[in-house]
């Protein structure tokens, strides 16, 4: 009798209690080698590589993704072969299934093959996101490694180049800009909350407070899951932390509370009692290219086509021109003020001079 190599994959569902197919029997097609890639938003956000193989889908689990570059392996976990069926599979399984959670076809195409052992896959992917040599090697039980052979697909991008790249650029204190000269900035309002880069990679996020060490993310439970609303996207983005207290303004010492190095436990108790808000005002770096020398007219452009937006992260407006009125709506809510941020200028590190201005409207809270 042929092994059923679906067997484990039906003993851990119900399919009763879930929209994943059970797997048709029949024989596999001939001369068939199509892959496909899901985005898998469960208990922790991965991707699922599927490579079919003898009228199943040989499976792995991906916590980081494809990677798009030789230089860098990325974990894949052996998992069951799925069915045929789950090539085309885009749904959301139910809280308490095996898999629970939100999953959509990433990318798929065909594949050649060039080796399959026990310890080796090498294939050839032809997708519309992915294409390239791939192999994905055995280093123990059902982990394995996934590694690009060939060069990156985009020749230009570059590796994250670490924490020390990336400095604030910093407002001046000065005065409003004249009439004449409104039409050359654009205005934001100023929170009075504390600086904060995020390095978003595989959908995991990095939160660095510039001039403390380390990195702070097991402080901000509530911004993991601003990595996983960007999937596969690589950014490093500039913004505020702040914590919002009575009357909808920023409070300044819950915040340095929640800044406080202490235990993860605690860190989640914290994150329910006084959620931290990240207010994300730029973006350096996107996909492997430092954006740092485009003016800030394009910068916020890519950006705002990130579309962030969830419950502890915004993009708030920028507002050309409109620094009168920002400023006096700001001194209404008892806010610190405005900046105004030339429109061409680049990003560079260290005090901006006239080309980012912070104006003050009323003493900081």
């Amino acid at each position: 009798m042929a092994e059923d190599r679906l067997a484990r994959y039906r003993a851990i569902r119900d399919f009763e209690a879930t929209p994943e197919p059970a797997g048709a029997p029949g024989p596999p097609p001939e001369g068939s080698s199509r892959f496909v890639v899901q985005e898998h938003h469960a208990t922790s956000l991965h991707w699922d590589l599927r490579l079919e193989r003898g009228g199943t889908l040989a499976s792995w689990a991906v916590p980081k993704g494809i990677p798009v570059d030789p230089a860098t392996n990325h974990l894949a976990v052996r998992t069951e072969d799925h069915p045929l069926e789950y090539l085309v599979f885009a749904g959301e399984i139910p809280g308490g299934n095996y898999g629970a959670g939100r999953m959509g076809v990433w990318d798929h195409g065909s594949y050649e093959l060039v080796k399959w052992t026990e310890r080796e896959v090498m294939v050839v992917l032809h997708g519309e996101r992915v294409s390239g040599r791939y192999v994905l090697f055995r280093t123990g039980g059902t982990q394995w490694m996934i590694h690009r052979m060939d060069p990156p697909e985009d020749p230009g991008r570059q590796r994250f180049p670490g924490w020390g790249a990336f400095a604030p650029m910093l407002a001046e204190p000065g005065p409003m800009p004249d009439a004449a000269d409104l039409e050359r900035y654009a205005f934001e309002v100023d929170w009075g909350g504390v600086r904060a880069f995020a390095h978003v990679e595989g959908g995991r996020i990095g939160v660095r407070v510039p001039g403390r060490d380390g990195e702070q993310i097991r402080l901000l439970p509530e911004l993991r899951a601003l990595g996983a609303s960007l999937g596969a996207t690589e950014v490093v983005l500039d913004g505020d932390l702040v914590v919002v207290g009575a009357g909808g303004r920023p409070d300044t010492a819950r915040l340095a509370d929640r800044l406080t190095p202490r235990s993860d436990a605690a860190a989640r108790r914290l994150a329910r009692a006084a959620p931290v808000t990240y207010l994300i005002v730029d973006v350096l770096w996107v996909e492997g290219r430092p954006l740092m020398d485009l003016a800030y007219d394009e910068r916020r452009r890519r950006l705002e086509d990130l579309g962030l937006s969830g419950p502890a992260w915004q993009v708030p407006p920028s507002h050309p021109g409109e620094g009168p009125a920002l400023a006096a709506a700001a001194a209404a809510q008892g806010l610190p003020g405005v900046i105004a941020k030339e429109r061409a200028s680049r990003y560079r590190a260290g005090p901006a001079g006239s080309a980012w201005i912070s104006v003050r409207t009323s003493p900081p809270a």
